[in-house]
């Protein structure tokens, strides 16, 4: 019989918010994967670090950090690969993913190219968007109000757009481009009230508004945004 794929969410990056069944497996592997730079260390591994069993067999995606898509789709194959092999072989094989494994998590790129041939299970993590949330005391939603989540790379006509059109706002992955939005957000109207978080809930996180924030911020890094004031008081 084939092992089995286990995506294990890891929430935002402190290992505390890890949740007790992904503790439970992580501790309990044979086989375990994730991500890491192409010459660096893997973020992923570093929050589980404390729930590896020091017998697992590590196997390590190297994703280069480019704008094109293929040398990552072909270090996805590869993982995909090496993945589908501990599996033919009966092994279990846990992936750790920050944050979400369905929510903009490395995970997903696995789980096309293997979970449609080997019995698959997903561990839901806390997201990057609640810890930020939570972090900077700020209530992302309330009531009927639409909460738009929006990439940072996204081009600035459609995030205005999106932005218009949403109560609240959450923009992920701003890294480079929060100059780019910040200037947006000015000329909206919409920067004085916006939130900056950067590497939520690890001991180097930040929360500002959004005029004190480093431009360019770090690649996890967020913009909340909330256009009513104080809806979930009203």
């Amino acid at each position: 019989m084939s092992g089995k794929l286990i995506g294990v969410g890891l929430g935002p990056g402190d290992p505390e918010l890890m949740t007790l069944k992904a503790h439970r497996l992580i501790a309990s592997a044979a086989v375990i994967a994730y991500p890491a730079l192409e010459n660096g260390e893997s973020f992923a591994r570093s929050i589980a670090a404390g729930s590896i069993p020091p017998e697992a067999r590590e196997l390590v995606i190297r994703i280069p950090m480019t704008v094109e898509r293929a040398p990552a789709q072909a270090a996805y194959d590869q993982g995909a690969a090496d993945i589908a092999a501990e599996l033919d072989a009966g092994r279990d094989v846990v992936v750790l993913c920050e944050g979400d494994p369905f929510f903009y998590g490395s995970f997903m790129y696995l789980f096309a190219r293997l979970a449609k041939d080997y019995d698959t299970e997903v561990v839901p993590g806390v997201t990057s968007v609640t810890a930020c949330a939570a972090v900077a005391n700020r209530p992302l939603a309330a009531r009927n109000e639409v909460l738009t989540i929006i990439p940072g790379p996204l081009e600035s006509p459609e995030m205005r757009a999106r932005i218009e059109a949403a109560g609240a706002v959450a923009i992920m992955k701003v890294g480079r481009h929060l100059g780019r939005i910040r200037a947006l957000l000015t000329d909206m109207g919409l920067a004085a009230s916006a939130t900056y978080v950067a590497r939520a809930s690890l001991p180097s996180q930040q929360v500002l508004p959004l005029e004190r924030a480093p431009d360019p911020a770090p690649y996890f890094s967020m913009i909340l945004i909330t256009k009513s004031e104080d809806p979930w008081l009203s």
